[in-house]
């Protein structure tokens, strides 16, 4: 394991959890779960308080293993086909977003995932605190979808519906912005991330889904990346990605 976007010597200390997710060891809720398990050392002391302080020079290590040097951070756009699982790992033997591409050993972390049956952009880097901010609740990063729906061509009366926002089994959606790009194509930029969300509105207006792929997260945008093909993001992208949170 290795140190993402590594600690400048100039910062000051940087708390324990937030240092392993940094690291890329995992996010900061699994490495808090991880340090009060026992599973964590500074300077070679077992420590179970994810607030301690880790200063510069410090030896972190993770079930008996030492974190190595500091390592720039790194974050990939990956237009994932349709049947790859959005998982690092697949119980069932499915391919993985991560196998993918060749990313040099480093653990990575699938951000934004999509169901097995959407393709489009999706995220991966190895840096955990990154991942969980793009994807938590509180930061209403937006994604933007491309549906070709059945039902008939698409009407003001559906597009005003999604607009509002939606009342589904688990309670009612915050407000879409919606446009018809065709007939029976349709495109939906939500900030939210319930599970299979973008289908169940859709088929909750009377268009169930045929086709659908993310085409935009933040301010990234899909482009021309092929399907299964990746490109890894410039420093720049990725601090315009950081001004979202």
């Amino acid at each position: 394991m290795v140190a993402a976007d590594g600690i400048d010597p100039a910062r000051p200390p940087v708390r324990l959890a937030k240092y392993l997710a940094h690291a890329g060891v995992a996010s900061r809720r699994a490495a808090e779960q991880m340090i009060a398990e026992g599973r964590v050392t500074l300077a070679g002391e077992m420590v179970t308080d994810p607030a301690r302080d880790v200063a510069e020079g410090d030896a972190v290590g993770v079930d008996g293993r030492p974190l190595a040097g500091p390592e720039p951070r790194v974050v990939y756009a990956l237009n994932k086909p349709p049947g790859v699982v959005s998982t690092a790992r697949d119980t069932h033997g499915r391919t993985t977003v991560t196998e993918l591409l060749d990313a040099g050993g480093l653990r990575l972390y699938p951000v934004g995932r999509l169901d097995v049956d959407t393709g489009g952009l999706i995220l991966l880097t190895n840096d955990g605190e990154l991942a969980n901010r793009l994807t938590h609740p509180r930061y209403e990063v937006p994604k933007t979808y491309r549906a070709r729906v059945g039902g008939g061509p698409l009407g003001e009366g559906a597009l005003g519906e999604l607009r509002r926002g939606v009342e589904l089994d688990d309670g009612p959606t915050g407000p879409a912005k919606a446009r018809r790009l065709g007939p029976q194509l349709l495109e939906l930029t939500i900030a939210e991330g319930r599970n299979r969300q973008v289908r169940r509105m859709c088929e909750a207006v009377g268009h169930p889904v045929l086709e659908l792929t993310r085409i935009g997260f933040g301010t990234l945008r899909l482009g021309r990346l092929a399907p299964g093909a990746h490109r890894r993001l410039s420093d720049d992208e990725i601090a315009e990605l950081g001004r979202e949170l």
